[in-house]
């Protein structure tokens, strides 16, 4: 049912040849370029036109407008079941208590008497949310991309979601009901690079946004390439990936289950066990045979994601090895069951989010446990971040200085201006002092 990839035994390569080794889900972005660039370009020119027409052609729809009327929010929020409105409720609650502390704060850092530089935090104006739905419905990635937006104070936020036929050309009811509870009633009917083309341009439906972020398919993650340096993204989000770091202290049964969490979202999703414990891996396979066929989306997901070249066994000589084979493998989603797990999970560098011991599973990230999972994906946790405030928040500089502390790093400046062979440079702070350099 999954592979094993024996690296015991020789000395682990560095590198980019140790990543090598490792299983990843193949994802060509540059492949689905090609085919987004004129549904994006369509967008661009045709506005609701173009995203109703590929409504009905990609989700069989057939739709009068594009944004989701208000009356359909409250009906959504009304109609939720209970449990799951309290369950979302919680989810809210636990995101917001971690993410209101990220909020970043101006700070003024005198450089010399006279000179300062202020860093100030700005968040962007207008975010346009991407929310799937295609195998499955995802409120808690409503959750996720729109609470470090409101606490980074973005003014204005939009959310896309993919109309669906079972519910009259709208999204699916929880994710309007999830806007509704988080004061989103702004929400569009679109999936797909259609509707990050009609965030990234605007159409007379919607106002353009300054940025796109969340989990999508291959297509969105295309899109918001095309638009990249037009708008702001979070990351090009690849198939989910869990990998556990584990040794003969772990527990089968909760690491069998864990991998199976992840392999359900899709044929694609990546599920890599990392351990020094033959007997482990034995054990986990024996339970992947077990706990299988008793869930749901055997065939059509979990088995193929299993099977599929992106997931492992990987059999190392000791947790040493193994702390560098989790490192070069960069994992969105890192569990950490081995004795004394906090000290190991805090000898990480490269990991999305990173779950230490047994009673912290990939399943609580993904729904209470505060943190957001809205994370980097196909190895880019080794350069990239998952989704916070700051993701929202742009830094900005402003240089203060007078008279005198300028003319005290004149020279300074005119000698790298002129080193640098950008005379004019130099010039502009000549001039402020009759040409001459101040002595």
């Amino acid at each position: 049912m999954i592979s094993r990839i024996d690296l015991r035994g020789d000395a682990l390569p560095k590198g980019g040849a140790l990543r090598d080794l490792l299983p990843r889900a193949e994802f060509d972005v540059e492949a689905a370029l090609e085919k987004v660039r004129p549904i994006c370009e369509d967008v661009h020119h045709r506005g609701t036109a173009a995203l109703i027409e590929y409504a009905q052609k990609f989700d069989g729809v057939t739709l009068e407008q594009v944004r989701v009327p208000a009356q359909a929010l409250r009906d959504a929020l009304e109609q939720l079941d209970p449990e799951v409105r309290a369950a979302l409720e919680e989810s809210i609650r636990r995101a917001r208590i971690v993410h209101a502390q990220q909020r970043r704060t101006a700070h003024t850092t005198q450089v010399v008497p006279g000179g300062t530089v202020t860093e100030k935090w700005v968040p962007v104006e207008r975010v346009g949310l991407y929310a799937p739905g295609g195998r499955s419905v995802y409120p808690s990635s409503v959750v996720m991309n729109v609470v470090p937006a409101q606490e980074a104070g973005v003014e204005s936020v939009a959310l896309a979601s993919p109309p669906q036929k079972e519910f009259g050309g709208l999204p699916h009811p929880t994710i309007l009901a999830a806007c509704a509870l988080l004061g989103v009633d702004e929400v569009y009917a679109a999936g797909g690079a259609q509707a990050v083309a009609m965030f990234a341009y605007g159409t007379d439906e919607c106002a353009p946004a300054n940025m796109v972020t969340g989990p999508g398919n291959i297509w969105v993650a295309a899109a918001k390439r095309y638009f990249t340096g037009r708008i702001g993204i979070d990351t090009e989000a690849g198939p989910t990936e869990i990998a556990v770091l584990a040794d003969a202290t772990a527990d089968p049964v909760h690491v069998a289950a864990d991998l199976i969490s992840q392999a359900e979202h899709d044929p694609l999703a990546a599920a890599v066990l990392v351990t020094d414990s033959a007997e482990l891996a034995e054990a986990v396979e024996a339970e992947l045979e077990t706990q299988v066929p008793a869930t749901k989306h055997v065939d059509d997901r979990i088995k193929p994601a299993l099977a599929g070249k992106q997931s492992a066994i990987v059999l190392v000589d000791d947790l040493e090895a193994g702390l560098r084979v989790v490192d070069a493998y960069g994992a969105e989603h890192l569990e950490i069951q081995t004795a004394d797990a906090a000290a190991w999970a805090a000898r990480v560098r490269n990991a999305g989010a990173i779950f230490v011991g047994p009673w912290a599973p990939v399943s609580l990230g993904d729904y209470c446990a505060g943190s957001n999972h809205v994370l980097p994906t196909g190895g880019c946790a080794c350069h990239s971040s998952g989704l916070s405030v700051q993701s929202f928040l742009r830094g900005i500089h402003i240089v203060d200085y007078t008279r005198d502390a300028l003319a005290e790093v004149t020279h300074h400046v005119v000698t790298l201006a002129e080193a640098e062979d950008l005379p004019a440079h130099g010039a502009a702070l000549k001039a402020r002092f009759g040409w001459k350099v101040p002595s």
